[in-house]
Parts: structure tokens; C-alpha cells; sequence
């Protein structure tokens, strides 16, 4: 949620570049890493998102973690059941979606809807506070929603088709992943004059099912990234509104949490569907 304005005698634009920009450090041309001087530099780092994605990832497993240790079937706490609910979900989810054999679908499903929900929920942190507070201890730039920095929603993405591609290796071997590049949608023949085509029809082949399989990296990550990065913006627009910023900074927030929860929730359902058509042995 958005703060009271809180831009002081800065113009709009401003305003809106300065909660948008990253803290990044860079290696120049000169050898010497510099902060925020990274434009046009595809090295840079974005310090903000990987210290806010990696310390909502510690917080994920501290909690989890705290809940299995300290479960109880007698005397179970609040934490403990919303733990299990959240499992359950997820479990019956896996199950219902993965057709294949795999001890890691279920864990890696779990991590990512937690931890994907967790970097978006920082969306609802208003946008001044932490920003303000960095800014009084000398940081000049502080974002603190990872999920609206599209290296971080890609870099889960890419680590997700990694994953595909072993699993298609790995149930279907090299062979059948290069015969699913080949030989669909159009099987082509080899019998007879037809032949001459099936080049033609393999190129074919290969084209489209490359751009599909390419497809599913990158659709994960920007309808992740897409959707947060314009809820930030709202937010960010909201707070402009200064005082009178409450009533919308409310009913947006509340929309929000919808979003926020979705977006998480289609990022895993995605990874488990793909995940499933990558151990199909057919």
C-alpha cells in the first residue's frame, strides 16, 4: 500500500523513476564496480531484488521449518494448521495435475507458490516507507518487490525449463525430446515420393515446436512480471494522490491480495503442468 505522497518538491515523473529504479552495482569500463551508474550495462546487478527475494526465501523456510519442528497432532497452534492447509492444497494440486513419478514436484510446487507469494505480497507494503528508510541511511534506490524486476521472474523461469528439459531427457531420452522437435505436429513420411517433403515438413516442425517450447520460460515470467510490475505503478500513482490517497489506496489494496495470491498460484500451476507434459512418456 502507498504512503502519503511523500515525494516532497520532487515533479511526478521523478517520483515515479526514483520508486521504479533499482540499486544496482556494475563493473565499468574502467575496471572499478560502481553503484548506480549501470545504464546500457546488461552485467548489472540489482542489489534490492536479490536481497529481498533471497530474505523472503530464508523467511519461507525459517517458518515452515519452525512449524514442522514444533507440529503437534495433540495440541496443534494456528501457524501449524494454516501450515497444513497450505500443504494440502498444494499436495492435492500436484496430484491432480503431475502424472508422472517424482519426489520433487510436490516441494518444488510448495516452495514456489510460498516464496512467489511472499515477494509479491511486498507490493502491499506502502511504497514510501521502506524506500524513506533506506534513503535516511544513504541508499538511494530501494525496490523492494522483487517480482517486478523481470530478471528475477526470468531467472525462476529459466530455472523451471531447465527442469523441463530434464525431465523430458530423462523420461523420453534424446531421441524421443529430438522427435517431439521433428516429428510433430506434422508427422511426416518417409515411404514413397513423399519423402522429398519430409525435410521440409521436419524444418517445419522444428520451427514450431522450438517457439512453443521457448514459449514456456518466457510466459512464465512475464505474466509474472507484467502483473506486478503494473500493480506497483498503481500504487506508486496512488501515493501521488497525497492525503486524499486512502479510500482508492484501500479498495486497491484489497483487489490486490487477489492478485497477488493468483499470480503466485498460476506460476506453480504452470511449472506442475509443464513439468507433467515433460514425463509423459507418449
Amino acid at each position: 500500500m502507498a504512503a502519503e505522497g511523500g515525494h516532497g518538491g520532487s515533479d511526478t515523473a521523478s517520483y515515479i523513476g526514483h520508486h521504479l529504479q533499482n540499486l544496482q552495482v556494475c563493473k565499468a569500463e574502467t575496471g572499478d564496480w560502481v553503484w548506480n551508474e549501470c545504464a546500457g550495462n546488461i552485467w548489472a546487478l540489482n542489489v534490492d531484488s536479490m536481497f529481498w527475494s533471497v530474505l523472503l526465501g530464508l523467511i519461507f523456510v525459517f517458518l515452515f521449518r519452525k512449524a514442522a519442528k514444533k507440529s503437534s497432532t495433540s495440541k496443534p497452534t494456528k501457524w501449524q494448521a494454516f501450515v497444513e492447509i497450505v500443504v494440502e492444497i498444494v499436495d492435492g494440486s500436484v496430484k491432480d495435475t503431475f502424472h508422472g513419478k517424482s519426489s520433487l514436484i510436490a516441494p518444488l510446487a510448495l516452495t514456489i507458490f510460498v516464496w512467489v507469494f511472499l515477494m509479491n505480497l511486498m507490493d502491499l507494503v506502502p511504497v514510501d516507507w521502506i524506500p524513506l528508510g533506506a534513503a535516511a541511511v544513504g541508499i538511494p534506490y530501494m525496490k523492494v518487490v522483487p517480482t517486478t524486476d523481470v530478471n528475477v521472474t526470468f531467472g525462476m523461469s529459466i530455472a523451471v525449463f531447465v527442469l523441463i528439459l530434464f525431465y523430458t531427457i530423462k523420461n523420453k531420452g534424446i531421441t524421443g525430446f529430438i522427435g517431439e522437435l521433428t516429428l510433430h505436429p506434422i508427422a511426416p513420411s518417409f515411404k514413397g515420393p513423399a519423402i522429398l517433403a519430409a525435410p521440409i515438413i521436419i524444418a517445419f516442425n522444428f520451427i514450431l515446436e522450438s517457439v512453443a517450447l521457448l514459449a514456456k520460460p518466457l510466459s512464465l515470467s512475464l505474466r509474472l512480471f507484467g502483473n506486478m510490475f503494473a500493480g506497483e505503478l498503481i500504487f506508486i500513482l496512488i501515493a501521488l494522490v497525497g492525503w486524499f490517497q486512502l479510500p482508492l489506496h484501500f479498495g486497491w489494496a484489497v483487489f490486490h491480495v487477489l492478485i497477488v495470491t493468483l499470480q503466485a498460484f498460476i506460476f506453480m500451476m504452470l511449472t506442475i503442468v509443464y513439468l507433467s507434459l515433460a514425463s509423459e512418456s507418449h
